[in-house]
Formats: structure tokens, C-alpha cells, sequence
């Protein structure tokens, strides 16, 4: 199994550990859950992509210390904090990038044929 940084991922843009959402956080995300679109996945030589679109309006009740200021966009993701959001996929999943001109846009890798230890 690969870790995230033998994936390429920088793990400076991501908290130093998860940080879980108080219940009320996860409320106020709790409307935005049913309109997060799922693309289909796409894959190279090494690994299977997909991206996550949360609805836009998401990303103002998402917690400030889970935006990155300096980049406008929301930091890179542990499994805990997306997962905790509202995103829903099969295990193995990195955030590895945010689309920065579309920043409700988040990018999803793992390894090809995956399979969870």
C-alpha cells in the first residue's frame, strides 16, 4: 500500500493531523451532502483518478482551518476530514489536489487495483 507521500502528495498543505469536525460543523455541511457529484474514474499507467465537485455554496460552511489562505482553495484533505464532510467513496481515496480555478473541486487518486490491507 502506498503512502501519501510516495503518491507525490505535499503533505504541508494538509493540517498537521485530522482535525474532526465539532457536530455542529458537520450540521451546517449536512445540506450540501445530497447535491456532491461523484465523476466517473479515470486512470494512467499507475493510478485511478476521479474528482469530487462540492456544491459551491458548501465551501462557505466548510471550517476556516480547513481552507489554505494563501492558495484561496481548501488545504489537501486527510480521509477523516473529507470523509467527515460528506464525501462518500471506497477506501484507498487521496486528496491530492484542488482545482484551483474551480476550487469546490477536489482531486481523488489511488493506486491502480487498489486493494485494502
Amino acid at each position: 500500500m502506498s503512502t501519501p507521500e510516495e503518491m507525490g502528495i505535499d503533505m504541508s498543505r494538509r493540517n498537521p493531523s485530522p482535525r474532526p469536525l465539532t457536530d455542529g460543523e458537520r450540521a451546517r455541511l449536512e445540506e450540501y451532502i445530497e447535491a456532491i457529484h461523484y465523476s466517473t474514474r479515470y486512470n494512467d499507467d499507475e493510478y485511478e483518478y476521479r474528482h469530487v465537485q462540492l456544491p459551491k455554496a458548501m465551501l462557505k460552511a466548510i471550517p476556516a482551518d480547513y481552507h489554505d489562505k494563501n492558495k484561496g482553495t481548501l488545504k489537501l484533505l486527510w480521509e477523516e476530514e473529507w470523509r467527515a464532510m460528506g464525501i462518500t467513496q471506497s477506501l484507498g481515496w487521496e486528496h491530492y489536489e484542488v482545482h484551483e480555478p474551480e476550487p469546490h473541486i477536489l482531486l481523488f487518486k489511488r493506486p491502480l487495483n487498489y486493494q485494502p490491507s
